[in-house]
C-alpha cells in the first residue's frame, strides 16, 4: 500500500513537472512561403539559444495561423500591419504606415494580441524598373515616373491581372499621382511572369512585391513609393498577452530582432532560399550567427 501510495504521488508530481513545462513552452507559428518560413526558423532559433523550450508549427495559412494565434494554440509570430487591418479587422480606410500599426495594436489589443515593434520590412506592392535602366533615365520614385510619362518618355509596364482590376490597384495609383498610361503599353500577366520580363528587357516598369528575393538577384530598383500610396505592410512580432505576461522579456529580446530587418535584408535572405536554393534554416541560422544573436 506504501508502494503504491508513494508511486502514485511519484507520478502525480511528474505529471505536475510535465504540465509546468508544457505551460513555459513557446509554440511559434510561421504562414506558408519563404519569407515567413524563413522568420519561423529564425525566431525558433533565435529563442532556442536564449534559452527557451520552442515548438515550431511553420506552413500554416494565413487565416487559420492567426484564428490558431487567438485560441491560444499559437503564442508568437510574424505578421503584416495592412493583413490585419484589412483582413483580420474588416478597416477599409487608407491609412498611413504609422496609423496603420496605431490601429491594428489598439484593435488585436482587444483580441489578447500584442504589436511589438515593427521592423523596417514592408511586404506591399511596388513597381520596379532594372536598376541601370532607373538610374539612366532619373526614375527613382512613382513621383519621377509619372513626371516622365506626363513628358512623353516612353515607357512599357507589366502587371499582374489582379493589380490591374484592383479597386485599390492600377486605376487609383495612376490618378494619386496624376499620369496616365495607354492600354496599349501595358501588358497584363502572371506575377512570375512579370518578374521575367522585366529581367529580359520585355518591358521597362512591373509590378513587384517589396521584399521578394527577385529584386537583389535581378538588380530591379524599386521606385519609392512618395506618396505613400500603397498600404503598409510592415512586417511585426505578435505574441499573445498572456504569453507576454509569462515573459515578460520577450518584447525587448524580439524587438532587437525586428530592428534589424528591412526590405533589402528580406529580399536578400528570400533570395538566398528562393534563388540560390540555400537551406531555410541555414539562411536563418547564419543571420542569426552574423548579428551575434546565436
Amino acid at each position: 500500500m506504501k508502494t503504491t501510495l508513494m508511486t502514485t504521488l511519484t507520478g502525480l508530481a511528474l505529471a505536475g513537472s510535465l504540465a509546468t513545462a508544457q505551460a513555459q513552452e513557446i509554440v511559434v507559428g510561421g504562414k506558408n512561403f519563404t519569407e515567413q518560413q524563413i522568420l519561423s526558423s529564425m525566431t525558433t532559433q533565435y529563442l532556442e539559444g536564449l534559452g527557451y523550450e520552442v515548438e515550431s508549427r511553420a506552413g500554416m495559412g494565413s487565416a487559420v495561423l492567426r484564428q490558431a494565434q487567438e485560441n491560444g494554440q499559437i503564442d508568437l509570430y510574424w505578421e503584416y500591419t495592412g493583413t490585419s487591418l484589412i483582413n483580420y479587422n474588416d478597416v477599409t480606410e487608407r491609412l498611413g504606415p504609422e496609423e496603420t500599426y496605431e490601429r491594428v495594436k489598439e484593435l488585436d489589443a482587444e483580441k489578447g494580441l500584442v504589436w511589438l515593434a515593427p521592423s523596417e520590412a514592408n511586404n506591399t506592392y511596388a513597381l520596379a524598373m532594372r536598376e541601370a535602366d532607373a538610374e539612366e533615365r532619373g526614375i527613382l520614385s512613382l513621383s519621377d515616373l509619372a513626371a516622365a510619362v506626363n513628358e512623353g518618355e516612353e515607357l512599357s509596364f507589366a502587371l499582374n491581372a489582379e493589380f490591374y482590376a484592383r479597386e485599390d490597384g492600377w486605376r487609383p495609383l495612376q490618378e494619386a499621382y496624376d499620369f496616365r498610361v495607354s492600354r496599349g503599353d501595358i501588358s497584363r500577366m502572371d506575377t512570375g511572369l512579370v518578374y521575367q520580363a522585366l529581367r529580359d528587357g520585355q518591358v521597362d516598369v512591373g509590378l513587384v512585391f517589396a521584399t521578394d528575393g527577385r529584386i537583389p538577384a535581378f538588380d530591379f530598383h524599386v521606385l519609392e513609393d512618395d506618396q505613400g500610396f500603397f498600404p503598409a505592410y510592415a512586417l511585426t512580432p505578435v505574441v499573445r498577452q498572456d504569453t507576454l505576461e509569462q515573459h515578460p522579456e520577450l518584447e525587448e529580446q524580439m524587438n532587437s530582432l525586428s530592428t534589424l530587418l528591412d526590405d533589402e535584408t528580406m529580399a536578400e535572405l528570400n533570395a538566398r532560399v528562393d534563388v540560390e536554393r540555400e537551406t531555410i534554416e541555414d539562411v536563418a541560422q547564419s543571420f542569426l550567427e552574423e548579428h551575434d544573436l546565436l
